[in-house]
């Protein structure tokens, strides 16, 4: 009998990986002009009055899949019987578009828009729905929320803070920055392997555990012709947005809000790193009071990706939040 390898006996062994307890359909639909990808949990038959189709919206170079935890989560309290959608938007995930120098909010807006109108989705854009962003998204909910206040019943915001305050006299410079990302393409990093992508999801989130960085870095990215993998988004991300932040006209979108408003943070969230000192608390805090009716929790134990930090804890209040009378 040969002896076996010592060598083979000390390999490690594979990482688990996170498998959903409550699996997700995939649909493509066509949403002005584009293929959106949508993730589907349940279907239409699941609506009521009280328990409208939930649609959660990713934040920056993040995809639809990110909402998996949480959703097995709210199933684990109140079963599979509420009809969930998540799309990657425009140039992230799998939502195929033509190449673009830039995205605009607008743009995500009206494809949220029109995406409620979906008839493919179940959606005919005259019963409300409930709407959940997180950051990125988070702020197109909101502002989406105040212009089209009658398609929104329940209005859920995960530190969607905004950004500092631009002014008027910064416009040519951003612009010439604009136009030199376009000049100098900056492409997005690539990885050796599957690991390596994990490896950049814990770095951004030193929280998230092995089992579900491995399943994200498998939605978050996929393998090339070339042999790396590569990030399922448009570089054109990295280009700077040329239009100057206005905060005056998002405050009149919020003010404009009639449905209930869940505010949700990390305790452990640092906007400081991101902003500095240029984007104090007390303006998000005079930002956020134009908002009418507003209930806020701030989830222990986790920082900016709360849904993947303490899935459990988000899905209580939510669950909570939803099904007020």
């Amino acid at each position: 009998m040969t002896p076996a390898d010592p060598s083979a006996a000390a390999a490690p062994k594979p990482a688990p990986m996170y498998q959903p307890r409550r699996a997700p359909s995939h649909r493509w639909v066509n949403i002005r002009g584009l293929e959106y990808h949508i993730s589907q949990w349940g279907d239409p038959s699941l609506v009521t009055a009280q328990r409208p189709p939930l649609l959660l919206c990713h934040g920056f170079m993040d995809i639809g899949a990110s909402f998996q935890f949480l959703v097995d989560a709210m199933a684990d309290h109140e079963g599979e019987n509420r009809y969930i959608l998540a799309m990657d938007w425009r140039g992230f995930g799998r939502t195929r578009g033509p190449a673009t120098d830039a995205y605009w909010f607008p743009d995500y807006l009206a494809d949220l828009d029109a995406l409620l109108c979906c008839e493919a989705l179940g959606l005919d854009g005259k019963r409300p729905v409930d709407l959940l962003g997180h950051s990125m998204g988070g702020n197109i909910v909101m502002n989406y929320a105040g212009v089209q206040p009658a398609r929104v019943r329940r209005l859920v915001n995960l530190e969607g803070f905004g950004l500092p305050r631009a002014e008027a006299s910064e416009a040519p410079s951003r612009m010439a920055r604009w136009l030199n990302h376009l000049r100098h393409p900056r492409p997005l990093r690539t990885f050796a392997g599957v690991t390596g992508v994990k490896a950049r999801l814990q770095e951004n989130n030193p929280r998230l555990p092995d089992e579900r960085a491995l399943w994200l870095a498998h939605q978050w990215a996929e393998p090339g012709s070339d042999g790396q993998w590569h990030i399922l988004a448009d570089e054109a991300h990295k280009n700077i947005n040329p239009l100057v932040y206005r905060v005056e006209e998002v405050l009149a979108c919020w003010a404009r809000i009639t449905a209930p408003v869940l505010w949700v943070e990390g305790a452990e969230s640092e906007t400081s790193r991101w902003w500095g000192d240029r984007f104090p608390r007390e303006e998000f805090e005079a930002r956020l009071a134009v908002v009418g009716w507003l209930e806020r929790h701030t989830l222990a134990g986790a920082s900016h990706m709360l849904h993947h930090d303490q899935p459990d804890a988000l899905a209580r209040h939510l669950q909570a939040f939803l099904d007020l009378p």
